[in-house]
This record gives C-alpha cells, structure tokens and sequence, in this order.
C-alpha cells in the first residue's frame, strides 16, 4: 500500500515544496534520495514499515510508514532558535584571530557572523537565522529562497562541499524549467552576492573555497 507524506513548513502550512530528503528503511538499511513535488507531498510503497525520513542530515520523523503522514518542520520557535547544522557540517566555532564579527538577533538571542554575514557556529543555524539575516540584508524571503536554501544545506550533507552554481542551475532547471532555472534568474532572486554567496550565507554555510 502506498503511503502519502505532506511536509509543511514552520507551523504555517506552507507545503514544502520539492524538498530534499533522505528515506532509511530498517530492512537493509536501505537509504534512498527522494524530493517532495510541488504540493510537498511524497508517495512511497511499504506503509506499515519503520522508516526514518532525513532532511538536511537531520531527522524530522521516525516509526512506522503510516498510509497519511504529515510532518512539520520544526522553525526556531520549536528548538529555541537552533535546528543545528547538518551531518556534514561541524559544529564548533571557526572564529580566527582578529576576525571581525557582527550578529543577528533570532527571537532575542544574538547569533554570530563574520563581518560580510557568514555564521561563525554552524550548528546555531535555524530558519529563524536565516529569515533574519535576510531581513538585515534586504531580501524577502519567498518559497523559492527556501527551496534554494534547503537544496544548499542538503547539497553540503551529502557531498562535504558548497554547490556550485553550474549544479545548482542543473538541478533547478529540472524543478523550475529552463527560464527561472538560470543563473540570470538565481542572481535575480539572490542580489547581495548571487546563489552561491548570498545562499550560502542564508543556509548557514560557510564560505566557499576561493571568495575575497
């Protein structure tokens, strides 16, 4: 029997749409990657079997594959400000000496960053931070920012590295079509230094191999 799964986004019922996430069957240890469509929704066969599903390296549910399962992402409100880095990314700080740093507030509590925006504690990362320093720079978040955030940090987990933006493009001209799956249009939506940069500074990531 197949099992419908709706992932919602921060308490608001905002369907997650085509998010990354990783299925783990007990039997076999089987792991596979999967993606929501654009409803957030997910069909899988094998309902009655204990499965963890992952987003980001962190898992947002685990017990039996129920034939309707509805899962809410947990926002800062739910974790006190913390959803935590994903597997591949340390937690830990990586401050250096005489580094100049700033912050951004997340519901009363200061999170550190470099001076251009970047998170010092990676695990302190939670889409209260990332709303917020969009907010300081600028940028109304929509369903796509997030769509572009979440793909980042899951790109990280699995790979250990930033996304480039040639695979970026890849993958969005597959969900958004060739017109909004562009560089010109993932410059558009992303002003303050592109995809790569601004993303990665809204996804918590750190800085890529070779900026100034």
């Amino acid at each position: 029997m197949p099992a419908v799964i709706r992932i919602l986004l921060d308490g608001a019922g905002r369907p997650a749409r085509r998010l990354p996430l990783t299925i783990a069957r007990e039997a076999g240890f089987q792991e596979i990657a999967v993606q929501t469509d654009e409803n957030g929704e997910l069909r899988l066969e094998g309902a009655g079997e204990p499965v963890e599903i992952l987003n980001a390296g962190r898992c947002i549910y685990s017990g039996p594959l129920k034939p309707e399962l509805t899962i809410t992402l947990l926002s800062e409100a739910g974790t006190g400000g913390r959803q935590g880095a994903p597997a591949g990314i340390g937690g830990g700080s990586v401050a250096y000496p005489s580094m100049q740093t700033d912050q951004v507030w997340v519901d009363g509590v200061p999170v550190e960053t470099d001076s251009e925006g970047y998170i010092v504690r990676p695990d302190e990362w939670s889409e209260g931070f990332a709303r917020a320093l969009a907010e300081k720079e600028g940028l109304e978040l929509t369903e796509e920012h997030w769509e572009v955030i979440y793909f980042l940090r899951d790109y990280y987990n699995r790979k250990h590295v930033q996304c480039t933006v040639r695979d970026m493009i890849k993958h969005f001209r597959k969900v958004w079509g060739r017109e909004k799956g562009s560089n010109r249009y993932l410059h558009r939506i992303f002003p303050n230094g592109g995809p790569q940069k601004q993303g990665n500074r809204l996804a918590g990531l750190l800085r890529t191999k070779g900026e100034h």
